[in-house]
């Protein structure tokens, strides 16, 4: 869908918001090793990190599917490319 509408349109301010906060948890985390804060410390920021951006992982993969798969329905041959782009992308994220 390069050029169109994409399922997280409607909610990007949203996802630029929660990236920015996670930015700031990243920016956080490097200050944290800087300053040799407790290893466990600095871990348990990272796991939060990590939800979060999984988090918004997943909100995208449910924007994708409820609004360019199902955009696609109608097409055959369109649907199956859908679904198998969510598929791969639903996989790549089980397997990070």
């Amino acid at each position: 869908m390069l050029g169109g509408m994409h399922g997280y349109t409607a909610d990007k301010q949203a996802y630029l918001n929660r990236l920015r906060r996670i930015e700031g948890q990243i920016r956080g985390i490097e200050r944290m090793v800087d300053e040799d804060v407790y290893c466990i410390d600095v871990l348990t920021q990272v796991a939060a990190a990590t939800k979060a951006l999984q988090g918004v992982a997943l909100g995208l993969v449910s924007d994708h599917l409820h609004h360019c798969v199902a955009e696609a329905a109608s097409d055959p041959d369109a649907l199956d490319t859908k679904l198998d782009e969510a598929s791969k992308a639903i996989t790549r994220l089980v397997r990070s």
